[in-house]
């Protein structure tokens, strides 16, 4: 594959994983959900390895597939990213739009289908993608999307654009800009569709129950309609097949009784299931129109639950599990500490700073003012790029950086609280001098099992890793401004709960409001049960948060690891 093609599918991506909050908040068709923004990048993270083989990409993209977007999506980039010459674009286009219109039970005009067509359409066979061509090509798939609030009468009921047919328009209004050597020139997308975006406060979903289920299994014994025919009672059932790799994609209100179904069809490869009835009700709460936003970095023992139900924005970064790598939110923590405890090699790594600026130009074209609150520019370079990108644009001052100079739950407390502070008063000026004053009194203290992850890592030598996991000493870690501190050794469970008690004893008083964060790895029941009992017991007023460990820090930490972040509220007052 050319190059500059490459280029170009990674770029959309990013762009695509950059906008993707935007996506989930006008997610209304077919289902009220909120998940399209996050299931499209799910779907289409192969394309991060776009200079594989080919096969291994489409294999990657049919196990990835999530939700009607997802597999509609995999279906078409199942083709199109097959091209090797520019020159392939237009004919691979066409294929992977009829394959599209094949990837969902019901498929309708005025979705991203519509989009996939006119690029199809559009695609000249001897594209010469000079910044008039492609500005051509993007201004027709922008007018398709737009008349998707005019096609659809739940669209036009909710005054949006489809959430899907937006998301593959930012995709390839990225992928046609770089291809035209112009990747930093595309158009604010809360310009181009302004009128569009915010879901008419008279809109309701009627209730939604059941899961939408995708799952893939491999069968040598069965075929495509054998497959659909066992499944045939559920709704919405696709089956596309690969080989002997068949990914189904349905509908249902008893997801056991869809494995129990599947049972003896072949060996189950993934299984992923969303509770509708819990995700229309997140997603009908979740709606606001406020002007003052909340970013902070995944690095903080944060969810994507956190982010959608307190409404901030969490930047990532990368997790490679195996040959697998996914922004760090979009990991399975189990399956992480499952590999790490098979000795699979795991790392971490940035997102590229264009995936970061994305952010960012995301974050300030849809709000009036934004506090970033950045992992400590001792951990990564997150707070230098911030800092570059607001100096060339963002000459109104918008954006607010701070180097928080924490990690993992510290970051996470502070991130939350102060969201916390933003929705109670509304207040930007406040809420960064309630950030500054939380940054000053919150604390973490962060409780190692084993020391051989730091070594292999590089954190630490492995002579010493091995000496100390010989010597059963368990290293306690602070994540502080000058970086990861040790601060303690114990040597078992009982010692690290001490340790943890005595510091929260020594700053705060047994009925003084705190918010305090356990966290832990693969060892949620214990900390669930035995940490939060004690300090419970302790600290009658404080609010007790059950947190898991971020990933990165899990990533370089280990199976066993677990953490006690806090903040006294007397403190930040």
């Amino acid at each position: 594959m050319e190059e500059i093609l490459k280029k170009s599918f990674i770029a959309g991506l990013e762009r695509l994983i950059a906008w993707a909050d935007l996506l989930d908040s006008i997610n209304v068709f077919p289902v009220a959900d909120g998940d399209t923004g996050r299931n499209l990048s799910l779907s289409l993270i192969p394309l991060r390895s776009i200079g594989q083989p080919k096969e291994k990409i489409i294999h990657q993209l049919l196990l990835a597939a999530r939700g009607n977007s997802g597999n509609i999506a995999s279906q078409f980039f199942s083709s199109f990213c097959t091209a090797e010459h520019i020159s392939d674009l237009a004919q691979r286009s066409a294929e992977g739009a009829t394959k599209a219109w094949k990837a969902v039970s019901n498929p309708m005009a005025g979705t991203m289908l519509s989009v996939f067509d006119i690029l199809a359409e559009t695609l000249p066979h001897d594209l010469k993608p000079n910044r008039k061509t492609v500005e051509r090509i993007i201004i027709t798939m922008e007018k398709s999307v737009y008349e998707t609030c005019e096609r659809l009468p739940k669209l036009q009921q909710a005054q949006v654009v489809d959430a899907g047919a937006l998301g593959i328009y930012i995709f390839f209004e990225g992928f046609f800009y770089t291809l035209a050597g112009f990747r930093d020139k595309c158009r604010p997308v809360t310009e181009t569709f302004k009128d569009r975006l915010k879901i008419s406060s008279s809109f309701q979903e009627n209730n939604e129950s059941g899961y939408c289920v995708d799952f893939v299994i491999k069968s040598s014994r069965y075929s495509s309609d054998e497959i659909k025919m066992v499944t045939s009672e559920q709704e919405e059932v696709i089956v596309i097949s690969e080989g002997d790799f068949y990914k189904v994609h349905l509908h249902t209100r008893d997801k056991e009784q869809v494995r129990s179904q599947i049972t003896g069809l072949g060996s189950l490869v993934n299984w992923e299931d969303d509770n509708l009835t819990f995700q229309v009700r997140e997603f009908m709460e979740s709606k606001d129109s406020r002007r003052f936003h909340i970013m902070t970095d995944a690095a903080g023992s944060l969810t994507i639950q956190d982010a959608k139900k307190y409404g901030f924005t969490l930047l990532n970064s990368y997790l490679t599990v195996g040959e697998q790598s996914l922004p760090e939110t979009y990991f399975n923590s189990e399956e992480l500490y499952r590999a790490m405890n098979k000795e699979v090699k795991v790392s971490t790594s940035q997102a590229s700073i264009y995936e970061r600026n994305q952010f960012y130009q995301s974050a300030l074209e849809r709000f009036e003012k934004v506090l970033y609150l950045c992992v400590g520019s001792v951990f990564t370079g997150n707070y230098r790029a911030a800092l570059q990108w607001k100096n060339s644009h963002d000459k109104e001052n918008r954006l607010i950086v701070l180097d928080t100079g924490a990690a993992s739950g510290r970051l996470g407390t502070i991130a939350l609280a102060t969201a916390r502070y933003l929705k109670k008063t509304n207040d930007m000026k406040k809420t960064v001098i309630f950030a500054r004053k939380a940054i000053s009194a919150c604390e973490e203290y962060v409780f190692l099992d084993k020391l051989r992850y730091l070594a292999a890592g590089g954190r630490l030598s492995k002579t010493s890793a091995f000496f100390g996991d010989k010597l059963n000493m368990k290293p306690v870690i602070s994540p502080l401004p000058e970086g990861a501190k040790k601060v303690g050794t114990v040597r078992n469970r009982e010692d690290q709960l001490r340790f943890a008690l005595a510091k929260l004893n020594s700053s705060i008083e047994d009925k003084s409001k705190a918010l305090i964060m356990l966290e832990y790895s693969d060892n949620k029941k214990w900390v669930d049960v035995s940490v939060k009992k004690e300090v419970a017991n302790l600290y009658p007023n404080a609010e007790i948060i059950l947190q898991p460990l971020s990933l990165t820090s899990g990533a370089h930490m280990g199976p066993g690891t677990w953490g006690v972040a806090f903040l006294p509220y007397e403190k930040t007052k």
